[in-house]
């Protein structure tokens, strides 16, 4: 199986008009080649990196595919940039380095963040799109279940004080600096937004992934499935492009650290991808 580490000089495609986010600027974004065949792009959630997110499971999606494991904005060993943290600019950047590495298409696997920005690949960038994979997604975030955003007010650095993820953090990035990427998280999280309009729009094949005591809302990720062309009432009209599976007795968290969960998560993310190659 072969292996590639890089941090890639990208222009980062912000100037793009639909884009509300300023002038274009420079960034470097780290990422990992693993394995060969169908490219398969890895995007993390929060406050994580390649290895705290995919190490489990990574080297069994690079059997069957060219796994390009990302790290976005202010995480890993991606540096910060004087910008805020978004959805779309970090969408942005990846389509940039599938550009730089004459990836044409490929399919896209996010956890939270990550399957936020996967979305937002599909939105903006639609024809470097093959699949999805949305772990705990969200279009809008009304989808959020009731004192999330109060919940993130009241998050600071010193919280994370000592942790395995800050010592984790400071020993990866560029040019550390753990409480401006909590204000920029922050602010990520507590910025509305609602992409339901734009999400009907997309057509390629889709697996969702989410908990039943998930952050986001169950009525959120039924929504999202339908608007994603998810069938009802398969035996009479047959099955659609996009699944839904929802996982008992789980978190947010829960989703991919319960152990119990990791094995699910991975056999059903396989058999959607193998069932497309």
């Amino acid at each position: 199986m072969s292996f590639t580490r890089s941090t890639l000089p990208l222009l980062s495609m912000l100037a793009i008009m639909t884009a509300p986010f300023g002038a274009a600027v420079s960034a470097e974004l780290y990422y990992e080649k693993h394995g060969e065949g169908p490219p398969l792009v890895l995007l993390h959630g929060a406050f994580m990196d390649i290895e705290s997110n995919w190490a489990t499971m990574r080297d069994d999606l690079a059997q069957n595919h060219t796994v390009v494991a990302v790290e976005l904005q202010g995480h890993g060993r991606t540096a910060d940039r004087a910008q805020p943290l978004s959805y779309e600019g970090m969408a942005d950047d990846v389509a940039a380095l599938l550009e730089e590495l004459d990836i044409a298409s490929a399919s896209m696997m996010g956890y939270s963040m990550g399957a936020n920005v996967a979305l937002q690949m599909a939105i903006r960038h639609s024809d470097q799109v093959s699949s999805l994979v949305l772990i705990s997604p969200s279009a809008s975030d009304s989808g959020n279940a009731a004192g999330h955003k109060a919940m993130v007010e009241y998050l600071s650095a010193d919280m994370f004080a000592g942790t395995p993820l800050v010592e984790t953090y400071e020993a990866l990035s560029p040019a550390p600096d753990f409480p401006a990427l909590v204000d920029k998280v922050k602010a990520l999280e507590l910025t509305a937004f609602d992409w339901m309009d734009d999400v009907e729009r997309i057509t390629v094949p889709t697996l969702i992934i989410g908990g039943d005591a998930d952050v986001v809302t169950l009525d959120h990720l039924a929504a999202l499935y339908l608007a994603l062309g998810g069938a009802t009432h398969g035996d009479l009209n047959g099955l659609s492009n996009t699944q839904l599976a929802i996982l008992p007795a789980t978190t947010h968290t829960g989703v991919l650290m319960n152990p119990d969960n990791l094995p699910i998560v991975k056999d059903m993310s396989l058999r959607f991808l193998a069932d497309l190659d």
